[in-house]
């Protein structure tokens, strides 16, 4: 039997897995979206092929993140939706247009197919735009303050970039030959910027919250989050020195750069985590204080025992029949 105080944090997790898990798989199919060079249809078409397998069921942990809001924390679900009604709204926007335009795009006459390719790269911009800006309102506690919608807009450039970068390195895994040194120079200069942007949040944070400052100063914990932002930096690093050997012979390591871009998400994400909480709206309320009554989240956690192992099934067995390069995949 699992305990009654242990239920929020079970549910905290798999939600921040969801998220985390969503900002890497649908992440690098919105980068490859946004990257979309409209003066050459053949790499637009390769670079479609490359997600086509993937990218639909890659939202799948979005909705599951919401709904285990929703189902688990619905007080902070109230709050927080409320605070970002229209980011969200943009957000869902964008992925529509997105959907639209690549079921579109194939079945329309070859001079109309420009035009929603157009499509499919503002709705990608419109949902990594938003997300992003979701992510610093959040940092800066749905706060309505000048200061805050800047720092929101910032973060929505930072995050942005981030999804090129992950993008980008799949596509360097994916392709080969022009797309691919294509690709390699996109992530080169992405690698670049989200360096300062990650910089950038890492001095930022600390000083707009004290709650953060107090976690990130104080010792000897403060010795062990350390290596945090050290190893981010330290992936980034290696990013940019393996962009600059590739493409190897025999195209060996062209998986390189998705993994350190992975790797760079992960302690990212491991940063927010640590600074945040126990805190599921920031300086508002715990995770435990949002969370559904505990006969409730004991009853909604066997079904989530069930599904998400079956998602996670079925995302590994989706990828393992689709992998190769995108010569060898069929675009339908």
């Amino acid at each position: 039997m699992i305990p009654d105080y242990a239920l929020a944090d079970i549910f905290a997790f798999l939600m921040a897995l969801s998220v985390l898990v969503y900002a890497i798989l649908d992440g690098y199919d919105l980068g490859v979206g946004l990257l979309l060079p409209m003066n050459n249809e053949q790499h637009r078409d390769k670079m479609i092929a490359s997600i086509g397998p993937f990218w639909d069921a890659n939202e799948t942990w979005l909705v599951l993140a919401v709904g285990l809001l929703l189902i688990a924390f619905p007080t902070a679900h109230s709050y927080i939706l409320k605070a970002l009604y229209l980011p969200a709204a943009v957000m869902l926007i964008g992925l529509i247009l997105r959907g639209v335009a690549f079921d579109f795009r194939a079945k329309v006459r070859p001079g109309r197919k420009r035009t929603w390719d157009h499509v499919f790269k503002i709705g990608s911009l419109l949902a990594t735009a938003s997300q992003g800006y979701m992510l610093g309102a959040y940092v800066m506690g749905f706060e309505q303050s000048l200061g805050a919608i800047i720092f929101s807009l910032l973060s929505a450039v930072g995050v942005t970039m981030a999804y090129i970068l992950i993008g980008a390195s799949w596509l360097i895994m994916k392709t080969e030959q022009d797309l691919q040194q294509r690709a390699i120079r996109w992530a080169t200069r992405a690698s670049m910027v989200s360096f300062v942007g990650i910089l950038a949040v890492c001095v930022v944070n600390p000083l707009i919250n004290e709650q953060v400052m107090s976690r990130w100063t104080t010792a000897p914990s403060a010795y062990l989050f350390a290596m945090i932002p050290v190893l981010c930096f330290m992936f980034l690093t290696l990013q940019v020195l393996v962009l600059r050997r590739l493409p190897l012979a025999n195209d060996e390591g062209c998986w390189l750069p998705f993994v350190l871009t992975t790797l760079v998400f992960l302690t990212c994400f491991a940063g927010l985590g640590v600074s945040f909480y126990p805190y599921v709206v920031p300086g508002v309320m715990t995770f435990t204080e949002a969370a559904s009554a505990p006969d409730s989240l004991r009853f909604i956690l066997y079904g989530a025992l069930v599904v998400i192992p079956c998602i996670l099934a079925y995302t590994v067995f989706s990828y393992r029949v689709f992998w190769g390069k995108v010569r060898d995949l069929t675009y339908y």
